[in-house]
Formats: structure tokens, sequence, C-alpha cells
């Protein structure tokens, strides 16, 4: 069998850590000694089999489940992450439990499917269901959260959970959570580089060409107003660079999408007490809360 391109460039630099995005439906065409060198691999699950075949076709879980337990059988020992699109569908207290109890799955991730691609926002119930599912549904993940760390000591490793939870507990504010612009950057097949892959084609926000330019001297860019004017920016770092830009959803769908992340953040913030007398009583560690920074994973829904 051919190599894949993502075997050659392996080969080509052995030396580097590797981590990577998939939808996961042909993760069975690549041998183990290519696998198992992945520190990480995002996949996309959405939830159950009912709820990831509606938003991606029937079959898909099935398909992705099998590979992931191939590559399980075959000594993949790295970090597995279910990366969810979340949009109205999706009931999230239920089907982030569900992912989190699959013994294939080692963290969680969602992403709202909010200001992307089109000015969708009059079309949709967005607002009703964040209202009414999503960020009640938050709020009770939270508590399943902590009252799961209580009665077992374990920490589930819930990306937008952990991650705003270390910040809290260190005091550390945080720039744009994914690194995109500043830490973070996306090669283009033409040589330009770009803060990350969806802004290919927005060329005001061109950092440098690999063709001509040092790495070590790139120009870099940061989210703008209103992010830097909000009272939790230094825990939500922005949210996103493109959405910001672009304000494809307007001021209206702009700030539902915001009032999402002040939802959550404001539930972690209630927990932190419980969190800190864990800590104080060594029920759970501070490491349990250090996940690999700038991997690709944004935090911040």
């Amino acid at each position: 069998m051919a190599q894949t391109k993502i075997e050659e460039i392996m080969d080509a630099i052995p030396e580097s850590d590797f981590i990577l995005q998939t939808n996961g439906t042909l993760l069975d065409r690549m041998g183990p000694n290519y696998v198992n060198r992945f520190e990480s691999i995002f996949v996309s699950l959405d939830g159950n089999e009912t709820i990831t075949d509606l938003y991606r076709g029937n079959g898909t879980y099935k398909k992705v489940m099998g590979n992931l337990k191939k590559i399980r059988e075959n000594g993949y020992s790295g970090e597995i992450v279910a990366r969810m699109t979340v949009a109205e569908a999706t009931e999230i207290c239920t089907q982030v439990l569900e992912l989190t109890m699959n013994p294939l799955i080692s963290a969680v991730h969602w992403q709202l499917d909010a200001l992307f691609w089109q000015n969708d926002y009059p079309k949709r119930e967005f607002s009703r269901w964040t209202r009414e599912s999503y960020n009640p549904g938050v709020r009770n993940l939270v508590q399943e959260w902590v009252k799961h760390m209580e009665d077992s000591g374990e920490v589930w490793s819930l990306y937008p959970f952990v991650g705003v939870t270390d910040s809290l507990l260190k005091e550390k504010p945080s720039r744009l959570r994914c690194g995109a612009g500043w830490c973070v950057f996306n090669i283009q097949t033409d040589g330009h580089i770009t803060p990350c892959p969806v802004m290919a084609g927005m060329r005001d926000y061109y950092l440098g060409n690999i063709m001509r330019d040092d790495p070590r001297r790139l120009r870099t860019v940061s989210v703008r107003e209103p992010c830097t004017n909000c009272d939790l920016f230094s825990l939500c770092g922005g949210r996103c660079l493109y959405a910001n830009v672009t304000r494809l959803w307007g001021t209206e769908g702009f700030n539902e999408v915001c009032q999402t992340v002040r939802n959550l953040i404001t539930s972690l913030k209630e927990a932190l007490p419980k969190i800190q007398k864990l800590l104080q009583d060594g029920k759970i560690e501070l490491a349990n809360f250090e996940k690999l920074h700038h991997n690709g994973c944004e935090v911040i829904p």
C-alpha cells in the first residue's frame, strides 16, 4: 500500500511530536507504527450513536468506534479526545457523559456550531436552545463533574472545564486559548502562514510565508473589542479570532454566544470552593487540571 501524505511527513521529521485531528473514519488505513506515534488524536464524535449519526450520517458512529477499538488493540496508548460539534439537537450534559463513560475515550471537548460560515442566526432556534437547554445543561454537567471528583477522586478530562478551572485555581490569565495568531499558526499549501485553518484566504491576516520569512519573527495578531473590554476576557481569552473578526451573526448573535461562555465560567467559579476543598484534602491533585496547552483544542466552546 502506498504511503499516505501523513506518513511521508512523519518519516521526514521523525523527532517531532504529532497530534491528529480527524473524523476518524479512515483511521483503520494507517498502520500502528504511525498511529502509535501520535500524542493525541482528536476524533469527531458528537455524543451517542443517535446524535452523531444525525449530524454526520448513518453508520458514522459505529465506523469511528470500531476504528478507535482497533487502534487501542494495536497498542495506541495516547490520548483520544472526542471532539463534539454541538447544536440545537444536542442535550449537552447527556451527550458529554455518554462519551466520558466510554472506555475508549480519554477526554471530551465540544465546540458550538455558531458564528461560522454564514449568517444563519435568524433561521435557527439558537437563542431558545441556549436559554432552555444548553446553558442549564452546562450547569448540570459542572455539578456532575464535581460530584464525580467527590465520589471517586477522579477528574474527568472535559477540556472546557479543566482548562478554565486550572486558570481559576492558579489565578493565571490566558490569551486566546487555542493559541491562534500568537503561538499557534497554520501553513497553507501555498506557504502562507495564517492564524488558523479557517482564516485561509483572509489576506489581511496572513502573517508570513515559509518560503521567505523567519518563523521566529512572525507578525502576531489578537482579538479586538468587544472581547478586550469584557470582564471575563482574562479567563475566556477571546474565544475565537475568526468569529471576533467576521461577526457573521451580528451583534445580537455574537452576544448570545458570549452569554454561553459567561454561563460556563460562572458555573465553574461557583464550583471552585468545592474543588479547592478536594485539593486541600488530597482527594484530587492540581496536575489533574493541567492539560496539554495549544494542541489545537479551543478550550472555550
